[in-house]
């Protein structure tokens, strides 16, 4: 058992950046397999594209949270925040199911607690749940048609999760489809959140979507891109 906090922070094509408390090297190594599976170390490439400066925040993540793939990929136990914002009219970004397990996705303030492993769990955020339930506030908004109709969700690996905020609604899409349930009555400065447990890997997709987004939502732009 490693006691105490540690943390560590190097980028070589890759930013990996993690904290955790009273975690095994088990349980490191596992999630550290899992989310550097299908990743490899490069030479650098010339021209390579601008890097997107929005990414999840590793000052803003739980103890037992890894966070890989230039800051896009979380597992662990716990929640990660964007580094951005959404203070423009129109936000969306995106999220897919890379494994399995317990996960949310959704918006958070700053004041949320992040070693939560379910979102939609405090006041400050909401989130859809991989029990195909909308939460805020430890309180079940929204379940998601999971029976036998033509409405039915069913949500597993490789699924894409989209979400819109306009400042007055939130709104989920599953692989491009829009669900028949919005949350509003959102207040405070909203980030990207997703919470993670049980083995699952999310990645966030902040650029280069693979769903267009809903008319007139545009990818997360930093404050002063706004100007």
């Amino acid at each position: 058992m490693i006691h105490g906090k540690l943390s560590t922070c190097f980028d070589i094509d890759l930013v990996l950046c993690f904290k955790f408390k009273n975690m095994s090297n088990v349980s490191v190594f596992c999630c550290l397999r899992g989310c550097l599976n299908g990743f490899k170390f490069t030479d650098n490439v010339p021209n390579a594209p601008k890097e997107n400066p929005i990414r999840l925040d590793t000052t803003f993540m739980g103890y037992e949270v890894v966070i890989v793939k230039g800051g896009q990929r979380v597992c662990g136990a716990g929640a990660a925040l964007g580094n951005a914002p959404l203070v423009q009219s129109k936000s969306y970004f995106e999220a897919k199911i890379q494994q399995g397990g317990s996960w949310s996705v959704g918006l958070a303030t700053r004041q949320t607690d992040l070693s939560l492993t379910q979102g939609g769990m405090d006041e400050f955020s909401w989130s859809l749940c991989s029990d195909h339930i909308i939460r805020h506030d430890k309180k079940e908004l929204f379940k998601l048609d999971t029976g036998n109709t033509v409405k039915q969700i069913n949500l597993q690996e490789g699924d894409l999760i989209g979400v819109s905020f306009d400042h007055i609604q939130l709104k989920f899409y599953v692989n491009g489809i829009e669900l028949d349930y919005s949350v509003g009555n959102i207040k405070g400065t909203v980030f990207p959140a997703i919470y993670v447990d049980d083995g699952a890997i999310i990645d966030i997709i902040l650029d280069n979507f693979i769903y267009p987004p809903p008319a007139g939502f545009e990818k997360i732009m930093l404050e002063q891109s706004l100007l």
